[in-house]
């Protein structure tokens, strides 16, 4: 592992880095799955909890294409963009999970370091996290694929230069995450309570409060 120094920023990814908001993606999903069987007539097998983990992370056409690999694409599209739109609407009212002590640690991290969040998610997921839970006061910008169009790494890199960061350093939990931040050209972090397994890190993390103390 290597020290991390004079970080003046934090990224941070959304799913498995800040909550869990797998059940209600879960249902939401298979609503639309539902809906649009129901309509056209169909039996299809319900999407499993376990397969909604195995994607998060994910860009949406990427999770389409795994959970729903017997449609054609643009029925995949429409049931994605349908479970979208329940998932956000659930979520904007009753919010996530928080894993325990997000708020706590983020109120001390915003006294010291910028901080900012970069997930693959359509657009109005992060904006959905921060309103249900009251946590705008903390992040200064975002950035996500629904908005823009770009990688998960490319989007790190466009809101480094937007907001004129000199040593950000990026928090998640995929090999997806390291990737991205490695192609950013910025250390990263691995919350190992999260959903996936990465090898290469400069800093891991067992819970979130950890992380003050990491980065003094």
């Amino acid at each position: 592992m290597q020290a991390l120094k004079a970080i003046d920023s934090i990224i941070f990814d959304l799913d498995g880095t800040l909550w869990d908001a797998t059940i209600p993606v879960w249902q939401s999903w298979n609503k639309a799955l539902e809906e649009y069987a129901h309509k056209h007539g169909l039996q299809v097998a319900q999407i499993t909890l376990e397969q909604i983990k195995s994607v998060m992370g994910l860009q949406i056409p990427e999770i389409g294409e795994k959970l729903l690999p017997f449609f054609p694409e643009e029925v995949r599209g429409q049931i994605m963009e349908r479970g979208g739109e329940i998932e956000i609407a659930y979520l904007r009212e009753h919010g996530g999970t928080l894993y325990p002590q997000v708020e706590e640690t983020l109120a001390t991290l915003a006294q010291r370091y910028k901080l900012f969040i970069v997930s693959n998610c359509q657009e109005g997921y992060i904006e959905a996290f921060l309103s249900a839970h009251k946590l705008e006061k903390y992040f200064i910008d975002y950035e996500n694929p629904g908005r823009t169009g770009l990688s998960k790494g490319e989007n790190i890199q466009l809101l480094i230069k937007r907001n004129q960061l000199k040593n950000p350093v990026y928090v998640g939990d995929t090999a997806g995450d390291a990737q991205a931040a490695q192609m950013a050209g910025i250390p990263f972090i691995f919350a190992r309570y999260g959903f996936g397994m990465v090898e290469k890190y400069a800093q891991v993390i067992d819970c979130f409060s950890e992380l003050p103390d990491i980065l003094r």
